[in-house]
């Protein structure tokens, strides 16, 4: 019998206006989106190491490494000024880009939000983003990497169907002030999920015997030694 074709690989697709290739700041896998400061982290604090402290820095917490490393980096496709005044409760921003960058939200439409008084604003974004059937993005701010000046909030879209441009809503988080986010600046983290991968059944009990047994040995055996997460635990990336 002949070899029956291969099933292709899933993979998200980014697209753009043609005359925005190579204009815009383009996504990018978010393990190539690592924060500065996060790589020039020593994984030991020398200075720290004694008898009664390992001196190991998040550099060495494959979570903290994994959240950082997953999906994929949405930037900001342009420069934009974000002035902040009044607490809080005005925001005005500014772009030189021919296209639009920023709009506003009704406060309306958030009634009763924690943010508020803080007014809702929304970034537009100019990549069109596809997956395959079956599949949606969780829409989230960069992990591990806050700005200091927005948040956007989370959401998730079935990007399978819903093939037009998505914008993100953010609120400007920082004190008074007048602030430049750069083009390219990390804006948005997005993760691809198979929507029926997500449909697992739950269940709430105590723990057995065994069960407590094993929590124990695995705590035992990451205060034994570095590394037993990474190199027991952890999938291989």
């Amino acid at each position: 019998m002949p070899d029956l074709p291969a099933t292709p690989e899933p993979k998200i697709e980014f697209l753009c206006a043609p005359e925005d290739l190579g204009v815009i700041a383009a996504p990018v896998p978010a393990r190539e989106a690592m924060p500065e400061w996060f790589k020039r982290l020593a994984p030991v604090d020398k200075q720290r190491l004694s008898t009664t402290d390992n001196a190991l820095t998040v550099k060495r917490c494959m979570p903290f490494l994994d959240a950082l490393m997953t999906g994929w980096i949405l930037p900001l496709a342009a420069t934009v000024r974000i002035e902040v005044l009044n607490n809080g409760q005005t925001v005005n921003t500014g772009w030189d880009f021919d296209r639009t960058m920023v709009s506003n939200h009704h406060p309306y439409q958030i009634a009763g939000h924690p943010m508020q008084p803080r007014p809702p604003n929304k970034f537009h974004n100019h990549w069109t983003i596809r997956t395959p059937k079956g599949w949606s993005c969780l829409f989230i701010p960069p992990m591990n990497q806050p700005n200091g000046v927005v948040e956007i909030a989370a959401g998730v879209v079935d990007t399978d169907e819903y093939t037009a441009l998505i914008h993100f809503p953010f609120f400007a988080i920082a004190a008074d002030g007048l602030y430049t986010l750069e083009k390219g600046t990390p804006l948005v983290q997005v993760i691809p999920f198979r929507r029926d991968a997500m449909d697992i059944a739950g269940e709430v009990r105590a723990e057995t015997q065994q069960e407590a047994a094993e929590r124990q040995r695995i705590l035992r055996a990451t205060s034994a030694g570095d590394g037993w997460y990474r190199q027991q635990a952890r999938d291989k990336r």
